[in-house]
């Protein structure tokens, strides 16, 4: 039987109309903060850190951008899988980690190795992750890149985008419940803004006034997609709005305005006045990854603006402007770091390529099963009777 059209009755709502929008209307609620600027001044009121702390944060900087050259160069030659930098980023890296106290947690992204480091990792420690390796504090578990170091509150890192910022989230709101005093902080780029844990976060740590500092990483690309066929905000810092929390934008390139950022952030989730939302505009000057080519879909000539912007560079020149590090104490300590990284390198190298086989069976139960102890030992004997059976790849079989 045919089935007639119904017809219901006229809807009695109207949609509202759509408020006039003003372009650069957000880039002014929202001004990118800056204390040094590019030739190394400073207006001496802005500045947060004695010399002799912005020394030693600027010298953490050289060993990261180091750290990242070295081990790029190591994947070139085969030596490790996969590696992702933070080259042109140390400023936004070094400066939000250094702002927080020993006792919050970092629930980091993948770019935050120069935190961990901070925080006590050893570099040694890194660099056997890389290469998963019988040093491995993740005992070949993860892939490079995704270090944690539990002594240092730094947390295992989660490749799904955005997953880290409702971690973050529910880890601070268990402190909270506890009567811990911790405020957490996580890192995520602009891409993930279009996640939904990133909308599920910082929602709910703002209805819940958790202690979150939320930090947007906002170096213009997710892997080969530009900010703005992300979104059509003006700012990652104007999305606070919607979410009722505080939000702001500060130069990603600059450590000092990054660190005093942070402090104030850390410092109104300790009061119990919320999370924040601290977008950091930086630039990601290589590629996504050693598994990406950025020249395919990214013109050089975007890159060059911000190589001079590049923080190392900024820093060194604020503080040779202060007289706390001259060039002979410059090329020192980078010799100093270079020698470091080559020494981690030898350590690591000289650990069993890799990790214990009764790692297979570790941290899965509190005691073996019997299950467990019975595999564990068919396993050793078949490696006993037979090393190649450890690694199957070089069989003959």
């Amino acid at each position: 039987m045919r089935r007639e059209h119904v017809v219901g009755p006229p809807t009695r709502h109207h949609p509202r109309e759509a408020r006039d929008y003003e372009p650069g209307r957000f880039l002014k609620e929202f001004p990118l903060h800056t204390v040094i600027r590019e030739d190394g001044s400073a207006d001496p009121d802005e500045v947060v850190l004695p010399d002799a702390e912005a020394l030693r944060l600027y010298r953490w900087m050289v060993l990261n951008r180091a750290l990242d050259e070295r081990m790029i160069t190591l994947q070139r030659q085969g030596r490790i899988g996969f590696y992702i930098g933070s080259i042109g980023e140390e400023a936004t890296v070094l400066g939000t980690a250094a702002a927080m106290d020993e006792r919050d947690w970092i629930f980091p992204c993948y770019r935050e190795h120069g935190a961990a480091l901070l925080r006590g990792m050893p570099l040694v420690t890194f660099v056997c992750d890389l290469f998963g390796n019988g040093g491995d504090a993740m005992k070949g578990r993860q892939m490079p890149c995704h270090e944690a170091w539990r002594p240092g509150r730094f947390t295992s890192i989660s490749s799904p985008i955005a997953t880290q910022v409702s971690q973050a989230m529910g880890g601070a709101w268990a402190a909270k419940l506890k009567g811990e005093e911790m405020v957490a902080i996580t890192y995520f780029g602009e891409g993930a803004t279009s996640a939904h844990d990133f909308h599920t976060g910082l929602n709910f740590a703002a209805v819940r006034k958790i202690p979150v500092v939320f930090v947007c990483r906002n170096n213009g690309w997710a892997i080969s997609v530009p900010r703005e066929r992300q979104t059509a905000s003006e700012t990652i810092a104007q999305k606070a709005i919607a979410y009722g929390m505080r939000g702001e934008r500060v130069d990603g390139n600059d450590l000092l305005a990054v660190y005093a950022a942070t402090r104030r952030a850390r410092a109104r989730a300790a009061a119990g006045e919320g999370p924040t939302l601290l977008e950091c505009v930086t630039y990601r000057i290589e590629g996504h990854s050693t598994s990406d080519d950025p020249r395919a879909y990214r013109p050089a000539e975007l890159v060059e603006p911000w190589k001079r912007k590049d923080p190392i560079l900024r820093m060194r020149r604020y503080l040779s402007r202060r007289g706390a590090l001259d060039d002979a104490q410059d090329a020192a300590l980078r010799d100093e770091v270079r020698e470091q990284i080559q020494v981690a390198l030898k350590e690591a190298e000289a650990f069993p390529a890799k990790p214990p086989i009764e790692t297979l069976f570790a941290d899965v139960y509190e005691e073996p099963l019997w299950q467990q102890r019975e595999q564990l030992a068919e396993i050793e004997a078949a490696v006993a009777a037979d090393p190649r059976a450890a690694n199957p790849r070089h069989s003959d079989a």
